[in-house]
């Protein structure tokens, strides 16, 4: 994916603290111009609309996402303790998003953006508790993988190293590992 110019990395910064804070739908894209000192044209330029915007926020985290998971299911081998990791990780580079996700599920959704979201954690509960987990497998690895997202946002001030060993020890714990 290219990287974008200054210009549009601004508007996606502004953008994505402004929706973070005021939601996207009470968000407008005057108020992202105005914080940035633009006309509303020169965002359009940018980003044709709102919905436009928010894709292009979330798009980095989707891709990573994907990629994570398209590498652990090729290898099909991954130990569970590295799963986990990599998924703190993720989570971690990309807390800001997840906060915003979480914050918005209702326009995310229409977007068809959260389905996609939850859908890793079906995936990744196949790659912890194999093809056919029980019911008691796949509510442990849910409350395992939610309560690792949950981390990485509850405890910005905490340094990562700490907050990493605490989230996937907890994690494994609640497997059951």
């Amino acid at each position: 994916m290219p990287k974008p110019s200054d210009t549009k990395q601004r508007i996606l910064d502004v953008a994505r603290d402004l929706f973070t804070t005021q939601g996207v739908q009470r968000t407008s894209l005057q108020d992202i111009a105005d914080r940035l000192g633009i006309t509303k044209p020169a965002l359009y330029y940018h980003f044709p609309s709102r919905d436009d915007l928010v894709r292009s926020i979330v798009q980095p985290m989707l891709e990573d996402g994907e990629q994570f998971l398209l590498d652990q299911e090729a290898r099909g081998d991954a130990p569970v303790r590295e799963l986990i990791e990599g998924f703190f990780d993720f989570n971690y580079r990309h807390r800001a998003d997840v906060v915003m996700l979480l914050a918005e599920m209702p326009t995310l959704a229409d977007l068809g953006l959260i389905d996609r979201v939850l859908g890793w954690r079906t995936r990744l509960t196949e790659l912890i508790c194999g093809p056919s987990p029980t019911v008691a497998q796949q509510a442990r690895a849910i409350l395992a993988l939610g309560g690792l997202q949950d981390v990485c946002m509850q405890f910005p001030d905490v340094p990562v190293g700490e907050l990493k060993a605490a989230a996937v020890e907890g994690a494994l714990d609640a497997l059951g590992r």
